[in-house]
């Protein structure tokens, strides 16, 4: 029995700012919530709607908290410095959860199409985010490790939830098992900086290599060149793309999106956090590994991109290839350069949901006809979705008045004042290399006959409210991003530190 003297003592629990951690908590809580009533509620008395609006409206009420937390200033630090929401962190947070609320309400007519469970699907998407939340404010390696597992174990599992597809499987199974391996590294690498600082706080490690000079310089060193393979799989860079085409074209469009959106985003916020902010001091030995990286993942992006047949796949080289853009920003280590990089994955990550749904809309009942053969006559059968897609490509291509075009100009500004020229070129080269993959699918809507097509899989009359809504808003801010930049660029400089 406890002694009366200790049972008087009060408890002592860690001062947590909960308001301030709202960008985290929405998400899970809300899949929870999702998860119960769908458990204990009989589905006759939810319409299969509910689903998407109930993860539409927790996406928003993330963002609306973001807003807020963003106007107060300063920053929330929790469980001992370890959760840190800053301004980098609710940029990021606003991106992922934007990223969900605008390709939540394209759910409810694919799911009904496709076959897919909405009820899981919306419960991983939210527990997915959360996780992408907390790789954004982590301040520590543990804790980024947390996330990252939380966000991809949601990702493997509704890369699978086409029961009906047996691609979409076999995306489940490469993505985990790929996934796996990726994961190990990232642990070698965390297991082996903590050897070499003797801690596995991010600010921990900075000071510590600020101060000490490393006797252990190779344990250091393969503690960053793991910690850098383990991120590059996430982000899909050279040459740990490979599971990125077959991924993205297996796995239900919707959830290919956010792949190519919330989860680019927070892989890339995980990669700011370890190299350009811990491992600041250690610049000049992984910029070069990461110029590296960058010029490869370029390449094969670009080159990728321009060789294929299926839309679906031109789009997850092109995804790889805008990694290697955003590579670009990392590796010039600069306040600049991580501007840049905040303004390019929000730009993508609208464009990225934006794309993919004119693809979902029409890729018929198996979620399988994105050929570019089944794109052709685009422009007559369907001109308005034809229009929304061409602005949505050239975007990506970097053409003038969207957002792609000063979202390149900025990641490639940032390298030349860095003095990486060579890298600067290879980028602008390989993005007229990807330009042509983007005016392949251009032509085949415009300027290629339209294919008979089985009634069985004519495109639906009409792509629903919600969808058009989704493109409409893409569309709009692609543009709007591209003329007048100035607000996401003073966001994107508040949240870099500039």
């Amino acid at each position: 029995m406890m002694p009366l003297a200790l049972a008087q003592l009060p408890v002592q629990t860690p001062d947590i700012d909960w308001a301030g951690l709202l960008p985290v908590l929405l998400p899970a809580a809300g899949s929870l919530v999702l998860l119960m009533v769908r458990s204990l509620v009989p589905s006759r008395w939810l319409p299969a709607a509910a689903d998407a609006v109930w993860t539409f409206a927790v996406a928003v009420a993330g963002v609306v908290a973001v807003a807020v937390l963003w106007q107060r200033g300063g920053e929330v630090r929790a469980f001992e410095g370890q959760l840190v929401m800053d301004q980098m962190a609710l940029f990021v947070a606003a991106v992922v959860l934007g990223a969900v609320a605008l390709a939540a309400p394209t759910l409810p007519r694919y799911c009904r199409r496709v076959g897919v469970a909405s009820a899981e699907l919306c419960v991983l998407i939210l527990l997915a985010a959360s996780g992408a939340v907390v790789m954004a404010g982590a301040a520590d390696l543990i804790v980024l490790f947390l996330g990252l597992e939380t966000m991809s174990i949601a990702a493997y599992v509704m890369a699978a939830l086409n029961l009906r597809r047996l691609e979409s499987l076999e995306a489940g199974l490469k993505y985990f098992v790929l996934g796996a391996f990726s994961t190990a590294f990232l642990l070698f690498g965390i297991a082996l900086v903590y050897g070499a600082t003797g801690t596995t706080s991010l600010g921990g490690i900075a000071a510590y290599l600020d101060t000490y000079i490393v006797l252990r310089d190779g344990m250091l060193l393969a503690g960053m060149a793991m910690l850098l393979v383990g991120l590059g799989f996430k982000v899909a860079a050279a040459p740990f793309h490979a599971w990125a085409p077959d991924v993205y074209v297996g796995a239900p469009t919707p959830v290919t999106a956010l792949m190519a959106s919330a989860v680019k985003a927070a892989g890339f916020a995980a990669l700011i956090r370890v190299f350009v902010e811990a491992l600041e001091v250690r610049a000049d030995d992984w910029r070069p590994a990461v110029f590296a990286l960058a010029c490869a993942t370029l390449a094969v992006g670009s080159v990728g991109a321009a060789v294929q047949s299926d839309a679906k796949r031109i789009l997850a080289y092109s995804s790889v290839s805008h990694a290697g853009f955003i590579l670009v920003g990392i590796q010039a280590a600069s306040d600049e350069g991580v501007a840049a990089v905040l303004f390019y994955v929000a730009a993508y990550a609208v464009i990225a949901v934006g794309s993919f749904t004119v693809l979902s809309a029409l890729s018929g009942s198996q979620d399988d006809r994105t050929s570019l053969d089944s794109l052709s006559g685009l422009g007559t059968r369907r001109p308005a979705l034809a229009l929304a897609l061409t602005v949505l490509l050239l975007a990506q291509a970097g053409v003038p008045f969207t957002s792609g075009f000063v979202a390149k100009f900025s990641v490639v500004a940032a390298a030349v004042d860095a003095e990486s020229y060579a890298l600067a070129i290879v980028a602008m080269v390989s993005a007229v290399v990807a330009a042509y993959a983007y005016l392949r699918m251009v032509v085949a809507m415009y300027f290629h006959d339209a294919e008979p097509e089985p009634e069985a899989e004519a495109v639906p009359p009409t792509i629903g409210l919600g969808t058009g809504a989704v493109i409409v808003a893409a569309i709009l801010f692609t543009v709007a991003m591209g003329v007048v930049p100035g607000l996401l660029e003073s966001l994107s400089s508040t949240a870099a530190g500039l």
